[in-house]
């Protein structure tokens, strides 16, 4: 590469390797071609059939064992229709595919080998034929090992769920999936894009990182742009809503000091026998033991007899009361204060009956009853 030269132009001189990739296919530009397409297998594209012999197993728990033994004989005729072999083995507990001569398609086995796993995680029989269609495709996720503490999990996996099964529908109608949540893993059934979105949405959920309302949100918005041919090359960020995660206070764990070290052990705590040494009781003889113990014993029973008096006659006590004025001496108040407002009023009227006399403006009608 020159010192002057661009990445663009070192390629553009790079010799390339003569060969048969390197030459245009006629199907890269022809517009009528839809390469995400996925065509149903054709019998005679394969006609000679597999050389080697393919086969899957799994396990499944117990309590699928009677549904199993019911939904048999139609899992066993849709497979037949394909070429493949399947044994249910009861005795231990086991699931088999595999292919045989039969078999043209070769992906079927790994279509098989899906089918008997969805069956494993309790998706029922007609739901779980579905995979064998090519536009079908699975993806179980292990959710188990994402939170270590069960109560969190169960409360997180309750979430996904939703009141009466209604946050799990609306995923399935905005993803196109099927879904289901079983133990400590959830089974999904649709297109590859949908189970891209139901991977995200579970693992958000679980971690903790959004609630599954708010994907529910974003999708229902995606759909609706999807609508408009405008915005179909430009992009949604602008229209999307932003979630941001409030930050609750948790409960601020309490850090034990630490002691200083030593080498030496802590002292020994002393025994019953050294504190009746330490008290000289262990010297005392039987007789006057028991007689200490009474002594003990009728002075508590003492102070309980005189608490539990005290107690009973205080509800005998009657509470105070406030104590009554007399209605006479109210009554004397009352005309007193009343005799001094009226001689308070006359006085007033009659220094402003002398000024107005001084002044010769007197009207005495202001001044009769």
């Amino acid at each position: 590469m020159g010192e002057g030269d661009t990445i663009e132009e070192f390629l553009a001189k790079k010799p390339r390797n003569k060969g048969k990739h390197d030459k245009p296919k006629p199907w890269d530009e022809d517009p009528s071609i839809d390469h995400w397409k996925i065509d149903r297998f054709d019998p005679s594209w394969n006609e000679t059939g597999l050389l080697e012999v393919s086969s899957f197993s799994t396990l499944f728990p117990k309590y699928r064992e009677k549904y199993l033994q019911e939904a048999w004989p139609s899992v066993k005729s849709a497979l037949s229709e394909y070429g493949v072999a399947c044994e249910l083995n009861l005795v231990d507990g086991s699931m088999t595919v595999s292919t045989t001569r039969k078999t043209r398609d070769p992906y079927i086995i790994v279509k098989a080998r899906d089918l008997i796993q969805l069956l494993a995680r309790s998706v029922p029989a007609p739901q779980a034929i579905k995979i064998l269609d090519d536009e079908w495709q699975c993806d179980i996720i292990k959710i188990g090992n994402l939170i270590r503490n069960k109560e969190r999990f169960v409360k997180r996996r309750q979430q996904l769920v939703g009141p009466n099964s209604s946050t799990l529908k609306a995923l399935e109608i905005l993803t196109g999936c099927y879904i289901l949540v079983q133990g400590n893993t959830v089974a999904a059934m649709g297109p590859y894009k949908g189970l891209k979105q139901v991977r995200r949405i579970v693992e958000d959920c679980i971690k903790n990182k959004m609630h599954p309302v708010y994907h529910i949100k974003i999708l229902m918005m995606r759909k609706e742009l999807e609508k408009d041919p405008a915005l179909a090359n430009e992009s949604w960020d602008r229209f999307l809503p932003k979630f941001k995660k409030k930050n609750i206070q948790q409960k601020k764990v309490k850090k034990k000091e630490k002691k200083p070290y030593t080498p030496f052990p802590p002292p020994p705590q002393p025994s019953k026998i050294d504190l009746q040494l330490e008290s000289g009781e262990y010297f005392l003889s039987d007789k006057k033991k028991l007689e200490k113990k009474w002594n003990e014993k009728r002075e508590k029973q003492v102070e309980k007899t005189a608490e539990g008096k005290r107690k009973r006659e205080a509800a005998f006590i009657p509470p105070e009361e406030p104590a009554k004025r007399d209605a006479d001496q109210d009554l004397s108040v009352r005309d007193h204060s009343d005799v001094a407002a009226m001689a308070a009023s006359l006085k007033k009227k009659a220094k402003q009956f002398d000024k107005q006399r001084d002044a010769g403006n007197v009207d005495p009608q202001n001044y009769l009853a």
